[in-house]
Order: structure tokens, then C-alpha cells, then sequence
């Protein structure tokens, strides 16, 4: 029997709509199902862990990025769950860089073929990622989108992303990688990527592989304000990896240590501390691929 959760609210209309598709699918396959609709922010969580206990638990996931994060942090015993990914939320980054179809009929072939890989995520401290763990310029955006009422969806996000580039502020921080101190860098942001993009589509760490056992650590240091607008397009297309300004580093285990008031998002999330530390793990989550 396949499991499905589900916010009901969710993608504007678009999670619904790929509801009934899935129920269809399965029911013409004659394929026993149990619908999980969640009820407000960490539902989720709150029903993978339980579903978790259950020996070979097959996991249908249907939202973006947000839904997949709070079912990878509620999974307890990742040997019992198998997850099927059906994208339609807001923001489907995770699933661009998986090769995971973003339509629901391909989506769900993917599933009901029954093939099964590993996928790699982010441990940070106490709680997990699929995708990118940011901070600087991608947590100053969603704050910024966060305060505004008049735009919705990807509209809504590129005006705060353009409001953050006509108000650009550095972060100060040191890293350290596999264990070698970095030292004190002034950052516009950072990516430490799983995933390779992040707010529907800007490939901040294009280098990131989801199933290759490390972290694509990139490091966008300060530069003149004046320099930003003229360079966004080239962060739209992945340049910005190739410019002066920028530190590209791979590794398994990053430490982060704040020196100002900084804040973090894990796949959307925003959280504080004053010191993180990650790293990759593999060969736990199974996925349908």
C-alpha cells in the first residue's frame, strides 16, 4: 500500500489538482493507497516519523521543496521508507537537480516502475536538508519576501531579490571544510548545496551532485555594491562561479562560524545560531528514480 501526504492547501491550487491525478492512477493499477493530509506547518514531520516505524512503508510525497524537507526531518528508520517525489509546490528546485520528472503522470511511472536509488542529504545539527543550506543574500531574500503583501509566487520572489540587490549587506562568518580552518570571510552569501538551485531556478551551487557523497560549498565574498546589478545575469546562468569574487570548494563536512547576526535557511527555512555544522550523508534515503 503507498502512502501519500499532502497539503491540501498548498501550490496554489496545483496540489489538488495532482491529488486527484495520483488517486486515479493508482486506483486504475488497482493499487491500495492511505492519504495523509497535513494540518498546519510540521505536519508532515509528524506523520513520516510514524509512518517510519512501519516496515516497508512506500512514501508518496505530492509539494515542493518545503514538503520534502519537513518528511526527510521526520523519517526515524530510513530502512523502512521508500519515497516517491510528485512536485507541486511553489518552489521545485530539489527535483531539477534530481532528474525527477516535475510533471504528475511521469512522476508517478517513475514510482509504480519501482526502481530504487540512494540519494544523498544534508545533517546539520539537529535538523536536515535535501537541497541547499544558504545564507546571506538567499536568507535576506526570503525575509525581505516574507514583508511583502502586493506580488505572489515567483513574481513575489524576484521583487524581493531585486529590493536585496538595491540594499546589498555583507555577512561575516569563517569556515572551516573537512577540517581546514578557512578563516574570517565577508560574504554576500553562501550555498552548500545537495540540490544545485534555489528559488525556482537560480543554480547557486551548479556544480552539486544529489547521489555523489559530498557538499558543493560556494562562497560568494564581498564586492562592490555597485558591481551587483551588473552581475546578477550571470547568477542566473551560473557565472558567478567563474568570477573573482567567488570561492567554489567541495568537501564532506563544513563548520560555520557567525560573527555578526546572520541567519541560515535549510531548503526555505530560516533558523539562527552561531555556529553550524553540517555534513553529507549517504546511502540512507531510498527514492523512486
Amino acid at each position: 500500500m503507498f502512502h501519500i501526504i499532502v497539503n491540501p492547501i498548498g501550490g496554489k491550487g496545483k496540489t489538488i489538482k495532482a491529488l486527484e491525478r495520483v488517486k486515479d492512477i493508482l486506483s486504475e493499477r488497482g493499487e491500495e493507497f492511505e492519504i495523509h493530509e497535513t494540518q498546519h506547518k510540521g505536519h508532515a514531520t509528524e506523520i513520516a516519523r510514524d509512518l517510519s516505524a512501519q516496515p516497508d512503508t512506500k512514501l508518496i510525497v505530492l509539494g515542493g521543496d518545503g514538503s520534502f524537507n519537513e518528511v526527510l526531518n521526520g523519517i526515524e528508520n530510513f530502512e523502512n521508507i521508500t519515497l516517491g517525489l510528485v512536485p507541486c509546490g511553489t518552489g521545485n528546485d530539489f527535483v531539477a537537480a534530481s532528474g525527477h520528472p516535475q510533471k504528475t503522470d511521469e512522476a508517478m511511472k517513475v514510482i509504480l516502475d519501482g526502481n530504487v536509488s540512494y540519494i544523498d542529504f544534508i545533517q546539520l545539527d539537529d535538523r536536515r536538508a535535501l537541497n541547499v543550506l544558504g545564507a546571506g543574500m538567499d536568507v535576506d531574500v526570503l525575509l525581505k519576501y516574507a514583508e511583502m503583501k502586493p506580488f505572489h509566487g515567483k513574481v513575489k520572489y524576484y521583487a524581493s531579490l531585486f529590493w536585496v540587490l538595491a540594499h546589498p549587506k555583507w555577512h561575516h562568518m569563517k569556515f572551516t571544510i573537512d577540517g581546514e580552518e578557512l578563516g574570517e570571510r565577508s560574504v554576500f552569501m553562501i550555498g552548500i548545496g545537495n540540490g544545485k538551485s534555489i528559488g525556482g531556478g537560480i543554480p547557486i551551487c551548479p556544480g552539486a551532485v544529489v547521489d555523489d557523497g559530498k557538499l558543493s560549498i560556494v562562497v560568494v565574498n564581498e564586492m562592490k555594491k555597485s558591481r551587483i546589478p551588473i552581475e546578477l545575469p550571470g547568477f542566473l546562468k551560473a557565472k558567478h562561479v567563474n568570477k573573482p569574487y567567488t570561492e567554489v570548494f567541495e568537501g564532506k563536512e563544513v563548520k560555520i562560524e557567525v560573527l555578526d547576526d546572520s541567519k541560515f535557511e535549510a531548503d526555505g527555512e530560516i533558523f539562527g545560531g552561531s555556529e553550524i555544522n553540517c555534513h553529507i550523508v549517504t546511502n540512507q534515503l531510498k527514492v523512486y528514480r
